[in-house]
């Protein structure tokens, strides 16, 4: 029952946040003059054909890879009580540099999609060190460090995309990496549509899917069976009770945060490595503000950031069709900010639910004023200071 019970306050949050963002969107359609009907009927319309239908699909996973590893990357952040905005410009980093050395190296396909990751996840984890160096240091907050970090990273990658690791030619509209090889090409899984008796989509299903699903069971062992795991996760619910068990905190902050931005390394790879085979100025952005509200809404679960992700590639895949319908593509941005912005209050009123209820649970097992002086008065004081 207690199982149970934590399972529904688990799922309360986002289901709450989900009916409460579909309710304003419905308003706001219906103030513009729109139907709201037609607008779920464009975003459950995956088309007419079974070509059409799997190539919804794939357009969904897609989009729902780069954005359950923006998720993960945050959420390893939040786990720390550590707050990484600046996963932006850690994966925008880690992707130029990544396709400029895949495009400068020759090496056999394997070794060499290896190797473009490698890179990735240390210019990421690099990137996002220099955030907690300042922070136990300096004592400069992750938030603020980390933002105007974003800002040098976009000028940073501008610059190396337009001088030397350019690779379109003078004059070009759209100025890009070189090629990378097709040793450096990951291969797509389109050969599971047939295995499974479906159509062969237009499109190409990124074979970095397979890479995403082991990065996320790999930070779910790490996260909850692992003596780091638990370290990082005492550190985040109170850093002077880690000390106190003899818990580094200090040195917790920078590992959480080099492994966040080795994660957030890999974000702009299935792109890069799937589909445009270059970085240039048309590559995909702001995945990583997207990966906060993909954390937020899978309440920093990996299981629950794969759900999350495939939300919001949902709702992303219904852009283009909304305005065929003559149904502004900014509903989907509604509804997307509408959910992180609920997820939010629902996340604070569960909390307090919960500690509400841990409260009193507490107080019923306290012992009589005259035995609380002694171990159990001890106990009972360190479950507080975790709980702060």
């Amino acid at each position: 029952m207690t199982a149970l019970r934590r399972l529904g306050t688990s799922l309360a949050a986002p289901a709450l946040a989900v009916v409460v963002a579909l309710v304003i969107t419905t308003l706001v359609i219906v103030l513009i003059g729109q139907n709201p009907l037609t607008a779920l009927q464009v975003l459950v319309d995956f088309g007419d054909t079974p070509a059409q239908q799997t190539q919804a699909i794939v357009v969904i996973l897609n989009r729902a890879v780069p954005l359950f590893l923006a998720g993960l990357a945050v959420s390893v952040a939040f786990r720390m009580g550590l707050f990484n905005i600046g996963v932006e410009g850690q994966y925008r980093m880690a992707t130029v540099v990544a396709a400029g050395v895949g495009a400068a190296v020759v090496l056999p396909g394997p070794l060499h999609v290896l190797l473009i990751m490698v890179v990735a996840m240390a210019v990421g984890a690099l990137w996002a060190g220099i955030v907690a160096v300042l922070k136990v240091t300096r004592g400069v907050s992750e938030v603020i460090s980390s933002i105007m970090l974003n800002f040098i990273a976009l000028g940073t990658a501008s610059f190396l995309l337009t001088g030397p690791l350019r690779g379109s030619p003078e004059g070009a509209s759209i100025i890009t990496t070189e090629r990378l090889p097709a040793s450096a090409q990951f291969p797509a899984l389109n050969g599971l549509f047939g295995a499974l008796g479906l159509a062969q989509p237009r499109g190409q299903l990124f074979g970095f899917l397979l890479v995403a699903v082991v990065v996320g069971i790999v930070v779910s062992v790490l996260l909850k069976r692992t003596r780091f795991g638990f370290d990082l996760r005492a550190t985040g619910l109170s850093p002077s009770a880690a000390t106190a068990s003899g818990i580094d905190a200090r040195r917790m902050v920078v590992k959480t945060m080099l492994i966040s931005g080795a994660i957030a390394g890999l974000i702009g790879l299935p792109d890069l490595l799937g589909r445009t085979y270059s970085f240039g100025t048309e590559f995909t952005a702001g995945l990583g503000f997207l990966g906060i509200a993909v954390a937020l809404l899978g309440r920093n679960s990996p299981l629950g950031i794969a759900f999350a992700a495939l939300l919001f590639a949902f709702l992303d895949r219904a852009a283009v069709p909304l305005q065929f319908a003559d149904i502004p593509a900014s509903v989907v941005t509604i509804i997307q900010g509408t959910i992180v912005l609920s997820v939010v209050i629902a996340n604070e009123v569960s909390r307090q639910v919960t500690k509400r209820r841990a409260g009193r649970q507490s107080g019923q097992a306290t012992p009589p004023a005259a035995d609380a002086t002694g171990p159990a008065g001890t106990r009972i004081d360190a479950r507080q200071e975790a709980g702060a």
